[in-house]
């Protein structure tokens, strides 16, 4: 039975990290209504949600055989139990059993609970508070890689290269390694334990965040930062959570264009930033673009970005496998290309559509691709309502990069490989942009 909920959204609009972060955010601030004793009514349409995935899988599962797997048995095993459940904890805990059991990414159960939290208007005391600085790990330690001029952390005193010791009750030294082991050998745990940090490092608008850092003379500093509203658009699609979109440009020394955005997100509003950018770039020497920390969206954005690249008709970026269909995604070029030299930066937080937009440009030899290997979290998906209210995100079809590769669990592997080191941040350094500049600059 199909739920009257339905929502089909656009292809490939995976926001991971922000679902990643709504998710856990959720489960730090449950609380004793998700341990209360579910109504009759409640079980009921409980265990309806859990045979609308179960059909849902079933009938759009690209791969008809699963792998292997034998789906009926899946449904016969866990569908007792989830007759028993007497809790929403408890039936969420069963139905992501479900979903995890095939090992792919593109697979959510949203709480209903997220969306009444999200959709609420951006003010004090409301979710979506941050401190605007952007963090990554090495090793087992946190550091600041860089601060927004107008965010919260920057008026506190944030600078980059700092190492976060400390966020509120939360010591690194002891969280972080925790963490790290628990997610040992899975192929996304970079992606989730950077989540888990971003976390801590979110919260209501509003809030005071207590944060202890050490700066680069090794000096421990206390630092008290009261959480902003995202920059950004704040967009909403369908059963989506909020996305907060921004794009800039620059033209670097020896006239190099870059451009940055956070996501392929809000066509309306990042296209025409993106092609204008490009068209005043049109005579640099090169350009790059950065898709560091970006999660990903709408694959017509990634395939439209593309053909102000690519002259040749009839490339595309790869090919999608359905149950029962194919279609490759085609690049349709400008009327005016860019044939200079292009490179596009990407890291370990990379996923879904920017895999996809630099893989493909990459295996057409358009780019040259300098960080880190990317998530490898490259298949598109829908998000539908479940007859309980909660979100249901999952995979319809199959992807390949122009050249056969599946990104899906390998990621896309740069040409250059290139990371932040302890070195670069103490002396102000951006590793796969410098990288990426020289190699402009030998064309």
């Amino acid at each position: 039975m199909k739920s009257d909920t339905r929502q089909n959204n656009t292809c490939d609009r995976m926001i991971v990290r922000c679902i990643l972060l709504l998710l856990l955010v959720f489960s730090g601030c449950a609380g004793s209504g998700h341990m209360k004793i579910l109504s009759n009514t409640a079980r009921s349409l409980n265990l309806e949600s859990f045979d609308y995935i179960w059909s849902t899988i079933k009938e759009k599962h690209f791969d008809p055989d699963f792998g292997g797997l034998d789906w009926n048995m899946v449904r016969d095993t866990l569908r007792p139990k989830m007759m028993k459940v007497k809790t929403m904890q408890e039936s969420r805990r069963i139905m992501n059993r479900m979903i995890d059991v095939l090992n792919l990414s593109h697979f959510n159960i949203i709480p209903a609970e997220v969306y009444t939290m999200m959709r609420q208007p951006a003010d004090i005391g409301t979710w979506g508070g941050v401190t605007g600085m952007d963090v990554r790990i090495l090793g087992d330690r946190v550091f600041v890689i860089s601060v927004e001029e107008e965010a919260p952390a920057n008026r506190a005193g944030v600078k980059r290269g700092w190492e976060v010791i400390r966020i509120g009750e939360s010591d690194i030294a002891t969280m972080l390694p925790t963490i790290i082991e628990s997610y040992e050998g899975n192929r996304w745990r970079e992606y989730i334990v950077t989540s888990a940090v971003f976390n801590r490092l979110s919260g209501s608008i509003g809030d005071t965040l207590v944060l202890v850092f050490q700066d680069l003379q090794e000096r421990e500093i206390m630092k008290k930062i009261i959480l902003e509203e995202q920059r950004g658009a704040k967009v909403q699609i369908g059963y989506m959570p909020p996305f907060y979109a921004w794009i800039e440009h620059t033209l670097l020394e020896d006239s190099i264009g870059y451009i940055a955005f956070n996501g392929f997100i809000d066509p309306i509003r990042i296209m025409p930033a993106f092609n204008e950018a490009v068209t005043k770039y049109m005579d640099a020497r090169g350009i790059i673009i950065d898709l560091r920390g970006n999660p990903g969206g709408m694959l017509e954005m990634g395939m439209g970005m593309a053909g102000w690249f690519v002259e040749k008709k009839a490339q595309y970026l790869g090919t999608m496998s359905t149950h029962d269909t194919e279609l490759k995604l085609i690049v349709r070029p400008r009327p005016r290309t860019y044939t200079g030299p292009l490179a596009i930066l990407v890291d370990g937080l990379s996923a879904s559509c920017s895999e996809v937009f630099s893989g493909g440009l990459k295996d057409l030899k358009r780019a040259r691709i300098f960080g880190k290997r990317t998530v490898g979290a490259a298949l598109p998906s829908l998000i539908e309502k479940l007859p309980n209210g909660d979100g249901f995100q999952y995979v319809f079809a199959h992807y390949k990069s122009f050249k056969g590769r599946v990104l899906e669990g390998s990621g896309v592997e740069p040409d250059v490989e290139v990371d932040w080191s302890l070195e670069s941040l103490s002396r102000g350094e951006d590793p796969a942009l410098q990288a990426a500049v020289e190699w402009i600059r030998t064309q």
